[in-house]
C-alpha cells in the first residue's frame, strides 16, 4: 500500500447555507404581531491548514471527497438557524493548490497558513429582516445559498534550500545520511530511493534542509524513470548539488557526460513555481574512497571549473570533504535568503471603481435577440429565489430594477419578450412593466403580488365589491322611483 502521496485530486463542497423562514407572530391580544421569521445558519467552508506533523496526502487519497457543514433552517420567533461547521483539513508543508485549468491557487508555505477552499454558501433572509415601510408583513422569505463545489488538484513540494540532483545510485542517499540525522533507505541497486527525503544539516551558525530525491534518467522530464514525479520536490529549493558518481562502472558514464544529461533534463523541466536552469549549483565528485573514483575526480575537476561550477571531491563512507561541502552549501544559502525580499504585511484595500455596476449584460450567443447578465449580486439574487412565490419574484425584480438591469437591457436594445439569462435562469424581458418604479408595490395577500395577475376574471373581492355597488344603485333608483310617485 502507497505510504507517501505528492499528487492528489481533492473534490470539495462547501456547504450549503440555511433558509429564511416566513412567520407571523402570534399572540394573545397581540392582533398585529408582525414578521417574525428568522434567517438561516451560513453554510460551513472547507479550509485547508499547513500542520507540520503531516508530511504527506495520503488521507486525501483515500478520502478525496470532502464537503463542509450545511447551515440549518431559520424558525419561527426571530431564531435565526445554526452555522455549518468549517471543515478544516491538514496539509503539509509546501502544498500546491491548483485549479482545474492548472492555474496556482495558492502555495501554502508556513506553519498555520490557510486557503479556503471552497466558500459556504449565505443563509437566506428571514421575512422580519425583508420587512420594509412598503413590505409591512412580507410573505416570503429567501432560500439559503449553495456552497462553492470545486476540483482541486494539491501537489506537495518539499520546502528544502538544497537539493540533491543525481543519477541512481549515485549516492545521494548516502551523502544525506552522512551529513545529517536522515536514515533513508541505502542498497546498492538503482532506484532504492521511492520517496523523498529531507535532513537537516548545520554548518557553523546556518541550519538548512536538504532534499534527496529519486534518480534521474535521460528522458525524465518526459516522464521516464521516476524524476518526472518527483522534481517538483526541488522546484523550492535554492541551490541545487549535482551528486556525480565517480565510481560507476555502467559503460558509456562518466562524471561529465552525466552532468550534461542531469542539466539537459533541469532545463527541460518546466514546473509551477519556476525554472530549474537558473538556480545556484555546486557539484559533488562523489565515492573517492574508492581509488580508481579519486583518480577520476582529480582529472574531471578542471574541466567542470572552467564550466564556472564550485566542484567538492566526497566521500559519504569516509565522511572526505563533506566539511567544506556544508560550508560552501551553507554560504549560498545565506546569501539566496540575504537576497530575498522582506515579505510585506501591509494591509492592502481595493476598493471596487466608481463606475462598476456590479453587473455586465451582454448578447446571448446561443439565443438570437436574448442577453446574458453576469455579476455576483444579481447571481447571487437569483439563486436565493424562490420562484412558487409570487412576492418573492416581485422582490427580485424590484431589486434587479434598482439595480439598474433593466436600463440597461433597454439601453442595448432588447426587445419586450427577449430571453435574459441570469444565474442559468431565463426570464421574459418586459420593460417598464410592473416590475420596475413606474407601478409600485401594493401589498395585497401574502405571498401574492397583484402585479403578476394576468388572469381577466374578478377576484373574490373585485366581485364582492361589484356586488355592493350594484346593489346601491339598485337602492338609489327605488329611492329615485318612489320619490316621483310621491310627487305625482
Amino acid at each position: 500500500m502507497a505510504s507517501f502521496i505528492d499528487r492528489v485530486v481533492l473534490h470539495v463542497r462547501a456547504g450549503n447555507g440555511g433558509h429564511g423562514v416566513a412567520s407571523v407572530h402570534r399572540e394573545k391580544f397581540k392582533p398585529l404581531g408582525g414578521p417574525d421569521g428568522g434567517n438561516g445558519g451560513r453554510g460551513g467552508d472547507v479550509v485547508l491548514v499547513v500542520d507540520r506533523n503531516v508530511h504527506t496526502l495520503l488521507d486525501f487519497h483515500h478520502h478525496p471527497h470532502q464537503r463542509g457543514g450545511n447551515g440549518k433552517q431559520g424558525a419561527g420567533s426571530n431564531r435565526s438557524g445554526a452555522e455549518g461547521g468549517d471543515l478544516e483539513l491538514s496539509v503539509p508543508d509546501g502544498t500546491v493548490v491548483l485549479g482545474e485549468d492548472g492555474d496556482v491557487l495558492a502555495d501554502l508555505t508556513g506553519a498555520g497558513t490557510r486557503f479556503i477552499a471552497a466558500q459556504g454558501g449565505r443563509g437566506g433572509l428571514g421575512n422580519a429582516a425583508l420587512a420594509s415601510t412598503r413590505r409591512k408583513a412580507p410573505g416570503f422569505a429567501l432560500l439559503g445559498e449553495p456552497g462553492d463545489e470545486r476540483d482541486l488538484v494539491l501537489e506537495l513540494k518539499s520546502v528544502a534550500d538544497v537539493g540533491l540532483v543525481g543519477f541512481p545510485s549515485a549516492g545521494k542517499s548516502s551523502l544525506i545520511a552522512a551529513m545529517s540525522a536522515a536514515r533513508p533507505k541505502i542498497a546498492d541497486y538503482p532506484f532504492t530511493t521511492l520517496v523523498p527525503n529531507l535532513g537537516v544539516v548545520s554548518a557553523a551558525d546556518t541550519t538548512f534542509t536538504m532534499a534527496d530525491v529519486p534518480g534521474l534518467i535521460p528522458g525524465a522530464a518526459e516522464g521516464k524513470g521516476l524524476g518526472l514525479d518527483f522534481l517538483r520536490h526541488i522546484e523550492r529549493c535554492s541551490v541545487l548539488l549535482h551528486v556525480l558518481d565517480c565510481a560507476t562502472l555502467d559503460p558509456g558514464r562518466d562524471p561529465i557526460s552525466d552532468l550534461d544529461a542531469l542539466e539537459d533534463e533541469l532545463a527541460r523541466y518546466v514546473g509551477t513555481l519556476g525554472e530549474l536552469r537558473d538556480r545556484p549549483r555546486l557539484v559533488a565528485l562523489n565515492k573517492i574512497d574508492v581509488p580508481e573514483a579519486a583518480d577520476l575526480a582529480a582529472l574531471v575537476r578542471p574541466e567542470l571549473e572552467k564550466r564556472g561550477l564550485r566542484v567538492f571531491e566526497v566521500s559519504a563512507v569516509s565522511h572526505a570533504g563533506l566539511r567544506e561541502l556544508g560550508f560552501a552549501l551553507a554560504a549560498e544559502v545565506e546569501a539566496d535568503r540575504a537576497a530575498r525580499p522582506v515579505p510585506d504585511e501591509r494591509i492592502v484595500l481595493r476598493p471596487p471603481a466608481v463606475d462598476d455596476t456590479g453587473f455586465t449584460v451582454a448578447p446571448d450567443p446561443q439565443e438570437p435577440g436574448g442577453f446574458v447578465v453576469r455579476g455576483g449580486k444579481p447571481e447571487r439574487w437569483v439563486r436565493q429565489t424562490d420562484f412558487s412565490n409570487e412576492e418573492a419574484v416581485g422582490y427580485l425584480a424590484d431589486r434587479l430594477a434598482r439595480l439598474g438591469v433593466e436600463n440597461e437591457l433597454s439601453r442595448l436594445g432588447a426587445e419586450p419578450g427577449a430571453s435574459v439569462t441570469i444565474g442559468g435562469v431565463t426570464f421574459d424581458f418586459e420593460p417598464a412593466s410592473a416590475l420596475a418604479d413606474e407601478v409600485e408595490f401594493n401589498p395585497t395577500r401574502r405571498g401574492a403580488d397583484e402585479r403578476f395577475d394576468r388572469s381577466t376574471r374578478p377576484r373574490a373581492d373585485q366581485r364582492l365589491a361589484a356586488k355592493r355597488a350594484r346593489r346601491k344603485r339598485s337602492d338609489e333608483d327605488a329611492e329615485d322611483t318612489g320619490d316621483s310617485e310621491d310627487a305625482e
